[in-house]
């Protein structure tokens, strides 16, 4: 058997993208029967959300497509757990940058951003960030992006499988 590959999903308060990323990608997984490979969480550059659970427009627009998100708590990603993930995928390069004072430097290449992972010719996605629905109110099209990031993110992933 493979070695399990492990995620963390970052965003700014851990209670909209990351976590709607989390499950999004945890009912692919699910799906592609791959459970078994796989380590998924999700976390915030920030603790001002800190113990709360995902956002309620968040929570309906994975309910609308029959992800269940109970029982999440957000939480600050710590230092620590950029040794025990093997990918820390952030929402917008803001995340980025406030992750870099968390967790050091990226020696190792595990960060970067989820809808890199689309290939570059989907110049649509590609090297850009997903908008904070807190603030936009869109929640549809935040689902949107993270869906296609996290199908990108899947595909490259089999391959190492």
């Amino acid at each position: 058997m493979q070695p399990m590959k492990s995620i963390l999903f970052v965003c700014l308060g851990n209670i909209c993208r990351s976590p709607m990323a989390e499950y999004i990608f945890k009912d692919l997984v699910t799906k592609a029967g791959l459970s078994d490979q796989f380590k998924i969480a999700s976390a915030a550059t920030s603790n001002e959300e800190h113990g709360n659970p995902v956002y309620p427009p968040a929570k309906r627009k994975l309910n609308e497509h029959g992800i269940s998100c109970e029982g999440h708590a957000a939480h600050q990603i710590t230092r620590a757990e950029y040794k025990h993930y093997d990918y820390i995928v952030a929402m917008e390069p803001r995340n980025l940058q406030r992750l870099r004072p968390i967790i050091g430097d990226d020696p190792d290449g595990k960060v970067s951003l989820l809808l890199d992972h689309t290939p570059a010719t989907d110049i649509q996605h590609h090297n850009r960030g997903i908008a904070d629905p807190w603030y936009t109110g869109d929640f549809d099209e935040a689902y949107e992006d993270i869906l296609i990031g996290c199908k990108a993110l899947l595909e490259e992933m089999k391959e190492c499988l």
